[in-house]
């Protein structure tokens, strides 16, 4: 089968296309030709081995794929890996039916990002109707579902952090109340700006460096700062925990990894949010589709951020 395989650590250049034996179903694993394999930026991380686990070469990266059961049913499901690849093998409990009504790009949204923007705003936020949150990326794969997914269960503004003007529009017509350029100087300012003057009550942090350190200074008392990626790949500053407890704060790490261990954690929100696409009242943003030999290119579209929604590529191509 053709296959995106890593050899050696590094950026986007490290993305081969190479031919590679179709793999063979062990224990409760299944084949399941793949239709439409998503790109992640996690990926990006894994390639050049600074993800949160440790990578083991040579690999085929990808955690997500649509594609056809053995019996011929149209699956999304996640993969510890390999999911760049005309053919994986994956545990059918961590596979889920696509309705007819909803498209692959779309059901490749649903799987990571919007298990992830769900948990961002219901297992750590714990979002009560009327608070604020800040999306930061809101034109990305899970900022796009964030921004939606906060309005729906009630929060009182949203402001979407993003890039470009046409990035920014499109928060807007996801439904932020606001929209703020994290290049701004004074981010800390803009966001309150942005607020009406108020401070923030929930932030979801990405980008780390100086964007999470002005993100957190934006926070109200009981504000929560919740971490699932550093993009920037520059860290924040330390934080002290006399400082969260002077302001009644929290900042709160998610990886979705650790709901695989759960996946009652992964099956609930996945079902809901396949039934809110196939019922239009969520939109899954679906950027650009890239054949497989152009997996690098991908990469570096997310790493230099000229990507908008969810990145697809297709092994048919």
């Amino acid at each position: 089968m053709r296959a995106i395989q890593i050899t050696e650590f590094g950026g986007p250049e490290v993305l081969r296309l190479v031919d590679l034996p179709d793999p063979v179903p062990t224990g409760d694993l299944r084949r399941y030709q793949v239709l439409a394999a998503g790109v992640n930026y996690a990926d990006t991380h894994q390639a050049e081995n600074s993800y949160l686990a440790p990578q083991t070469l040579p690999m085929v990266p990808g955690a997500e794929f649509v594609g056809l059961a053995p019996d011929g049913t149209r699956v999304v499901g996640l993969l510890a890996g390999g999911g760049y690849a005309e053919w994986v093998l994956a545990a059918p409990a961590l596979t889920w039916p696509v309705p007819d009504s909803v498209d692959d790009g779309s059901a490749l949204g649903v799987v990571l990002q919007g298990a992830t923007a769900w948990h961002l705003l219901r297992s750590c936020a714990h979002l009560v109707p009327g608070e604020t949150v800040v999306v930061q990326a809101a034109a990305g794969g899970v900022g796009t579902l964030a921004v939606q997914l906060a309005k729906e269960w009630g929060a009182g503004r949203v402001v979407g952090i993003a890039s470009t003007e046409e990035k920014r529009r499109l928060a807007l017509e996801l439904g932020a109340d606001a929209v703020v350029d994290p290049a701004v100087e004074d981010l800390t300012t803009a966001l309150r700006e942005a607020n009406g003057g108020r401070r923030i009550d929930v932030v979801l942090e990405m980008t780390g460096g100086r964007v999470c350190d002005q993100s957190m200074a934006a926070l109200a008392p009981f504000g929560r700062l919740v971490v699932y990626g550093m993009a920037s790949r520059a860290a924040p500053s330390s934080i002290e925990p006399n400082r969260l407890m002077a302001r009644s704060q929290a900042v709160i790490g998610f990886w979705l990894a650790q709901c695989f261990r759960r996946p009652a954690m992964l099956d609930a929100p996945i079902r809901e949010l396949l039934d809110m696409v196939a019922d239009q009242r969520l939109r899954v943003i679906v950027g650009q589709t890239y054949p497989l030999d152009q997996a690098a290119q991908a990469h570096q579209d997310l790493r230099t951020r000229r990507s908008i929604g969810k990145l697809v590529l297709d092994p048919r191509r």
